[in-house]
């Protein structure tokens, strides 16, 4: 990990539903003890509306977060990736920490669909703070 803060990065196909969700819980749940990224082997063109609306019934705003496209240079500063779905699309280099979520893809799915999701990643992303030594800022969301 980076001395001061270590840099964690989400990514999956779209970079517009599973990526958001767990940049969105992250950030909520570690403030500013982590830099967090998220990213996309072929980014949408706007982030998934039925993700923007299950996030915001746990109080977390993802509306403003924009897809973006999985550069080499921002996998070589992170210490742990956490891919979703993208396959060996992810390069990968030496000494960074990787990890597969097999989690179902929001695109097409029903609000009740894309809670499950949801809170699994929110599970999931909490697991990810205990092994980074870190404990969450606040009580469960869902």
């Amino acid at each position: 990990m980076s001395q001061d803060k270590p840099a964690v990065l989400f990514v999956c196909v779209h970079n517009a539903g599973r990526s958001q969700m767990a940049a969105g819980f992250l950030r909520h749940l570690a403030g500013d003890r982590v830099d967090v990224f998220s990213a996309g082997t072929a980014p949408a063109d706007s982030i998934n509306p039925v993700a923007v609306e299950a996030m915001a019934e746990v109080g977390i705003d993802i509306r403003e977060a924009v897809p973006e496209l999985l550069l080499s240079d921002t996998v070589k500063h992170s210490d742990v990736v956490i891919t979703m779905g993208c396959g060996d699309q992810c390069p990968v280099f030496p000494g960074i920490r990787y990890e597969d979520w097999p989690l179902d893809d929001p695109a097409g799915q029903t609000i009740d669909s894309v809670r499950t999701t949801r809170d699994d990643i929110e599970k999931r992303v909490r697991h990810l703070l205990d092994s980074l030594k870190m404990s969450a800022a606040d009580e469960p969301l869902a």
